[in-house]
């Protein structure tokens, strides 16, 4: 064996054929995650261990082919996020009546074939050399390694584990059945008080998926979103209608509140985020650049380098990026119809698309890929674009909002693919995988996901309206307003300012608390995404969080988290599912009301709420 070289095969026929199914499938299920809870997990694992269940039925599986096929898998989930923030604004702001299918595969596509494209380079500097801890990627081998190892054993953990996943997708699906077909209960508890004329709500969302999200993130981060949300509502709101007073119902005043004045704290505090994560990146992002030049240099001079360091060559994968200039500018053209404008944004796009991957990929490595919130970097990228085309254009222009959305979008799409991108390939760098090949099986799971994402919002945009409160697609609708707030002159820019504030306060913080080494770290984009979430998403996120540090504290070891966490994931991935397939015979008839109503159980629901976090916990502490 010389050069790194062994005779496992990786791409092969049947790894191909499952990555591209469950890449549809998981992106299908994560786009409406994302647009119900505004935030998006990782599907390494689960695809991993999925991936083993069924490649254990043919001969000469292993670890690597296994490896691929989570590669594919989770590229494609991760594309779902940077549609999903984004697209849904062209309708929102009414620049489109319906999904377009061939505009939003080409949006989605393009986007991610240039986040593949933008990450190759930084793969030495920020996996092998800078070593970040990439937490998913690492994880997923330790799952990847332990199915290998117990392969030949009479029970399988692949089979565990897909027993546990089915399990839990069952209970998940059932609910969502049950609440959004059948209406057998409302989908939240919610109430609000005043005090001296101060408004004080708080509800909460009885998803299992979104206390399953809690689980995954941890307690750090859901803390995090928690005391977001606890901002925005124990004190910005009762300040705003203390101070302004209000109309009508406490409960709706507060939402009218938080709807047009307090979420765009969160605007402000996410732009100031995003520039700081850019400025702590470009010493990494340099050395990346450095690191993949000189890698191109001892190719080309005639060195010998190990099958486990090969990239995709870095001068193939500038060509790419050249001619990827081309369908960008036509996307923009369609828009603006303006040459001179579209070349300008495709340049801008460019840049913006360049840093802001590098900003996820960083991102991931530190607080992994269901932490990395890419839509701060993505209202950065939208605010400042439609500054830009404002200049431009004018106030009023109703193209110059669809523009900034559509370079918001490909940067989104870019930046997802980006952070999940370096967990696959830490993944494959612990296992020993083939860097190109992984690439390779990246740009199949982004083409894969780009097919069926138009399709999966035509039918949830038919089902439920995205935007309403059934699906209410937190970042698409604040980016819809920030590009509409920008040219129509709508745009509490006091409120953008406070929030700007309470970032750099955020930072100041973070600071400190890395001096003092302390392992709660103060990561200003969570905070941000808390700010502007719906109080009844942060509530359950945050109680999953704690399920997970409780279940730590009664001495979980390694096997029940791994347990713990297929179980979450199951729980989203058959909620997400059935949220789709409930919206697919009301998508075909055209008929909203196709699902009888079944009343007499809005008891029901708050039990088995209570009921499915008493039974992660149980499963993640017993022994």
């Amino acid at each position: 064996m010389t050069n790194g070289e062994n005779a496992l095969p990786e791409i092969t026929v049947k790894a191909i054929i499952l990555g591209i199914l469950l890449s549809a499938v998981l992106a299908g299920a994560n786009a409406y995650l994302g647009l119900f809870a505004g935030m998006t997990v990782s599907a390494s694992i689960p695809a991993a261990v999925i991936s083993m269940g069924v490649l254990r039925f043919f001969k000469n599986s292993n670890i690597l082919e296994n490896n691929i096929v989570q590669t594919a898998a989770s590229a494609g989930e991760s594309l779902a996020a940077g549609v999903i923030f984004t697209i849904p604004a062209l309708v929102l702001m009414g620049y489109w009546t319906t999904f377009d299918y061939v505009e939003v595969a080409k949006i989605s596509a393009i986007g991610g074939l240039i986040g593949v494209l933008f990450t190759i380079p930084l793969r030495r500097a920020l996996i092998v050399q800078a070593k970040l801890l990439y937490p998913e990627g690492i994880a997923t081998a330790e799952v990847l390694k332990a199915g290998d190892e117990a392969k030949s054993a009479a029970t399988s953990d692949a089979s565990a584990g897909i027993k546990i996943i089915g399990v839990s997708a069952v209970v998940g699906g059932v609910m969502k059945i049950c609440q959004q077909g059948l209406s057998m209960w409302h989908a939240a508890v919610e109430g609000a008080r005043t005090v001296g004329g101060a408004i004080f709500g708080i509800g909460t969302d009885l998803s299992p998926a979104l206390v399953s999200v809690g689980y995954i993130v941890g307690r750090n981060i859901s803390i995090l979103v928690f005391g977001g949300g606890l901002i925005s509502w124990a004190f910005a709101i009762p300040i705003y209608s203390a101070v302004y007073g209000y109309e009508g119902d406490p409960m709706e005043a507060a939402w009218n509140i938080w709807n047009t004045q307090i979420r765009y704290l969160g605007v402000g505090a996410m732009v100031v985020g995003g520039i700081w994560s850019l400025i702590k990146l470009m010493k990494p992002l340099v050395e990346g650049i450095k690191a993949s030049l000189a890698a191109l240099k001892e190719t080309q001079a005639g060195a010998l380098v190990d099958r486990k360091e090969r990239d995709l060559p870095i001068n193939y994968v500038f060509i790419l990026l050249v001619a990827m200039l081309v369908p960008v500018f036509l996307l923009y053209y369609d828009v603006l119809e303006s040459v001179p404008v579209a070349a300008m944004l495709s340049l801008v796009m460019m840049v913006f698309g360049f840093l802001f991957s590098a900003v996820a990929s960083y991102m991931a490595g530190v607080v992994g890929s269901s932490n990395n919130p890419v839509s701060g970097v993505t209202i950065a990228t939208i605010l400042f674009t439609s500054l830009l085309l404002l200049s431009l254009l004018g106030e009023g222009s109703p193209a110059g909002a669809a523009g900034a959305i559509l370079v918001g979008a490909v940067v989104c799409c870019a930046a997802a693919i980006g952070g999940d991108n370096m967990q696959d390939l830490k993944t494959g760098y612990i296992v020993g995988a083939t860097p190109w090949k992984q690439q390779v099986m990246q740009v199949v799971g982004v083409l894969s996901a780009s097919v069926v994402l138009g399709l999966v919002l035509d039918i949830l945009h038919t089902a439920y309206v995205i935007g309403s409160p059934t699906l209410s697609a937190p970042q698409a609708t604040l980016m819809k307003s920030v590009a509409d707030g920008v040219f129509t002159g709508n745009l509490p820019w006091n409120m953008v300012m406070f929030g700007a504030v309470i970032g750099i306060a955020i930072i100041l913080i973070d600071i400190r608390q890395e001096k003092r080494g302390a392992d709660f770290r103060v990561h200003v984009l969570a905070v941000a995404v808390g700010i502007y979430l719906p109080i009844e998403l942060s509530v359950p996120i945050f109680i999953g969080g704690m399920v997970a540090h409780l279940a730590k504290q009664a001495g979980a070891d390694k096997t029940t988290e791994k347990k713990g966490l297929l179980l979450a994931s199951g729980l989203i991935t058959g909620e997400a599912l059935l949220g789709i397939m409930v919206a697919v015979p009301i998508f075909v008839t055209a008929n909203k009301n196709w699902w009888p109503t079944v009343g007499g159980f809005s008891w029901l629901g708050p039990v088995l709420f209570i009921g499915v976090i008493a039974w992660l916990y149980r499963s993640v502490t017993k022994r």
